[in-house]
């Protein structure tokens, strides 16, 4: 294995570490339902990128670890962002060709999916209930994926990730 395949896989991995430290930072109370989900933005752009390297597997690991980081049901967002990245890879060329907008577009409706699929199964289990403001992490990734994707492609091109 040469070293320039296993720097690649350090800079994603920390790319996966930087994007779940965002995601579990204390914000105040006043943003905190604004809050983008920088784990599954992160894991979305590799899996558009790199859809044979990072796919379901690495999304269930990384939801895993999110839920055991949140105290939450274990599992709950393993299963919601497997669900997306299975979504993803299988349109991966589409999502790539869209402009930007439309991509913008195309993440935040997979993020709101994402929101559902935790509020479904926290329905099930009995501990949620429904609110408008499942929605607003949605609205603040459609407007902050152009840079996620824009600094991780230069990121991936920096160190030629493959």
């Amino acid at each position: 294995m040469s070293m320039h395949v296993a720097n690649g896989r350090w800079v994603v991995w920390l790319s996966f570490l930087v994007a779940m430290l965002f995601q579990i930072m204390p914000l105040p109370d006043i943003v905190e339902d604004w809050r983008p989900d920088w784990l599954l933005l992160v894991i979305i752009y590799w899996a558009m990128a790199l859809p044979h390297r990072y796919n379901i597997l690495s999304a269930w690991i990384l939801g895993v670890m999110l839920d055991i980081m949140l105290g939450a049901h274990l599992g709950i967002r393993a299963l919601s962002m497997s669900l997306i990245i299975y979504v993803v890879v299988l349109h991966f060329q589409r999502l790539r060709n869209f402009p930007m907008w439309q991509q913008s577009l195309m993440i935040a409706s997979l993020i709101c999916l994402h929101h559902l699929v935790i509020f479904w199964v926290q329905f099930i289990v009995g501990t949620a209930k429904f609110d408008v403001s499942l929605f607003l992490p949605a609205i603040s990734s459609l407007i902050i994926w152009p840079w996620v994707f824009w600094i991780l492609r230069r990121i991936r091109r920096l160190y030629k990730v493959r």
